[in-house]
């Protein structure tokens, strides 16, 4: 078999799964909301919110991983959404353990399924940013040349200036200052 033609079978395996689950899990949602008081049309809008999240959310973490963007929220939501639709299958299910089983089994494979497109998806780091000086950075450019210490220079003494002396003036309380 060709990598195209498996791929194609793949895709058709992955459609027929997901488009079965989905069914069977939207179904469950609506009767459940209708058998709780819901209007039938709110029953079919929850089930609509609950299945077409599940989907959109799975194709955003796939996005977000394409990007190196951090898929956990959107992750937790998805989990959130998928046991959302579990408990509606199990409780419109026959109160026996295989019961619980059978009906959980659509929820179970889209998770499953879920799981194994998104392993697929392949996580790129984030693009590096050229190297740019930030504000506190200097970079010399390269055609200048770099600044070299000065030859020493012999140092000269500064002058010597006398103190400046203090003499008392006639009046006691004024210091006057000679200079």
């Amino acid at each position: 078999m060709s990598n195209g033609t498996e791929s194609a079978v793949r895709l058709l395996i992955l459609l027929a799964i997901g488009t079965m689950a989905g069914a069977a899990a939207f179904t469950h949602v609506h009767d459940l909301s209708v058998a709780h008081g819901q209007p039938d049309w709110i029953g079919w809008a929850n089930a609509v919110a609950v299945e077409l999240m599940a989907i959109y959310l799975g194709l955003e973490i796939r996005a977000r991983r394409r990007a190196g963007r951090p898929v956990g929220l959107v992750g937790s939501l998805l989990v959130a959404i998928a046991l959302l639709s579990l408990a509606a299958q199990v409780a419109e299910a026959e109160a026996s353990v295989w019961g619980w089983i059978v009906a959980a089994v659509p929820s179970l494979a889209f998770l499953a399924l879920v799981k194994v497109v998104l392993s697929n998806a392949p996580i790129i780091a984030p693009a590096d940013e050229p190297d740019q000086p930030t504000a506190y950075q200097y970079e010399e450019p390269a055609d200048v040349e770099p600044l070299r210490p000065a030859e020493p220079t012999p140092s000269i003494a500064p002058a010597v200036v006398p103190p400046r002396a203090v003499v008392p003036s006639n009046r006691p309380h004024v210091v006057g200052i000679i200079q």
